[in-house]
């Protein structure tokens, strides 16, 4: 019998508050975080608003010395690791250094860091053959993506499993589940997981502007993100990066540690079908979801809320509405649904770890987080998509999906401590 997964920790820097608690009043409030683009002159761009951290390094504990090895996604996963580290009141040095695991999620590893390199070895774009020798000592870091994990591993002192995930924007949830795995298998008894992206640079809006993806809408940038509204013209990007600390029930038990949520059942699959594109019926993402209810071994009647991935474009909308009819079939009518990319845009590999976050706090508070901007619904997206403001509910179990390009279709139920009938850690 596998070991049961529990969530003790939790660590976010996050657009619109740097922190776990500045994260949920965000969320809990109906806040966007949504503005036109700071970081550098989008002016350019056909898209020009993005969901951007007011990230200060040396306030959020960074040495220089960290700050100058460190790409911008590496920074907000040490900072949210640490937080969740100190939110589980774990002690790390005092057990078995190799029973310790970190999995990070990243879509778009140190994209920062790599294109600000190449402007000043390439002199602005000058230069088709480039001087390497202008490169920062760290530039051989920033390609190799696993540098982002390995900064975690140094942080927590884990000599354990140390693995980077991406598998596009699943990648959270994905790393997440395969920090929970290791705990089941007994290959570890800790697990650091979460994901962290910092895609906001001119070759990541080129990229989307060039596929249409993202939302065109520059005259209202705090309301651009408007998943499942009818008048939703694409997704806002965004940044960050959300950490757990995941251990075994046995072990959160022996040391009187407070549970945040059980990681219940996961599954992923994928369409094979489109690099973007996604098929109206949703088949794949409801495939995801029953096999992680078998493997929770709950029925669609348990689950209480639902965690989007609601990008805000018309196709993943539509698609994962079916997908809930689909999997959950009358019960999709009556449970909550919504997207915090409404109010924190889409952090592409980050967002998931983000979402398994809010969902944690989503349980502790019993707070269902709203669909910020939702006021003229898709008549083809008929659920309850809880609109602008949060709602209180009862909440044993939650669901949280992802849906990815390259066809990659995740779905993670947590429960809350002792909401399925068994004993709180």
């Amino acid at each position: 019998m596998s070991r049961r997964a529990v969530i003790t920790g939790v660590g976010a820097v996050a657009p619109g508050g740097i922190g776990r608690d500045a994260y949920w009043d965000l969320l809990s409030n109906g806040r966007t975080a949504t503005r036109e683009i700071s970081l550098f002159d989008a002016s350019k761009f056909r898209s020009r608003v993005a969901a951007e951290c007011d990230f200060d390094p040396v306030a959020a504990g960074l040495s220089a010395q960290e700050i100058r090895r460190m790409d911008r996604a590496a920074q907000f996963a040490v900072v949210a690791a640490r937080e969740a580290i100190e939110d589980s009141g774990i002690d790390l040095g005092a057990g078995d250094p190799g029973r310790i695991g970190v999995s990070i999620g990243s879509a778009v590893g140190c994209t920062t860091g790599l294109e600000d390199e190449y402007v000043v070895l390439s002199d602005g774009g000058k230069n088709w053959l480039v001087d390497h020798s202008y490169g920062v000592p760290h530039l051989y870091g920033y390609m190799v993506p696993s540098t982002l994990a390995a900064e975690v591993a140094w942080q927590a002192g884990a000599e354990g499993p140390v693995a980077l995930i991406s598998t596009g924007c699943t990648s959270g949830l994905d790393a997440v589940a395969h920090g929970v795995q290791l705990i089941e298998e007994g290959t570890a008894d800790i697990v650091i997981a979460g994901a962290t992206d910092a895609p906001l640079s001119p070759i990541t809006l080129a990229c989307f502007d060039a596929i249409k993806a993202t939302t065109p809408n520059t005259a209202e940038p705090g309301a651009a993100s408007r998943p499942f509204d009818g008048r939703r013209d694409g997704f806002v990007l965004g940044e960050g990066s959300a950490v757990l600390v995941i251990e075994s029930e046995e072990s959160a038990r022996l040391r009187g540690a407070t549970v945040y949520a059980e990681v219940a059942g996961f599954a992923s699959r994928s369409n094979a079908f489109h690099m973007t594109g996604l098929k109206p019926e949703g088949r794949e993402m409801a495939e995801a979801i029953r096999v992680a209810l078998d493997r929770a071994q709950l029925n669609p009647e348990d689950i209480d809320y639902i965690n989007a991935h609601g990008s805000g474009t018309k196709q993943n909308d539509r698609h994962e509405t079916a997908a809930f009819k689909r999997s959950l079939g009358q019960r999709a009518y009556e449970i909550p649904v919504s997207s915090i990319k409404s109010m924190i845009g889409h952090s592409l590999g980050a967002i998931g770890s983000l979402e398994v976050a809010a969902c944690a706090l989503a349980l502790r508070h019993q707070v269902v987080p709203p669909t910020a901007n939702l006021s003229v619904p898709d008549p083809q997206c008929d659920l309850d998509y809880v609109p602008v403001t949060a709602r209180e509910h009862r909440m044993d179990h939650v669901l949280s999906v992802g849906s990815g390009f390259g066809g990659f279709q995740s779905a993670l139920i947590l429960g809350r401590p002792g909401g399925n009938g068994r004993e709180a850690a």
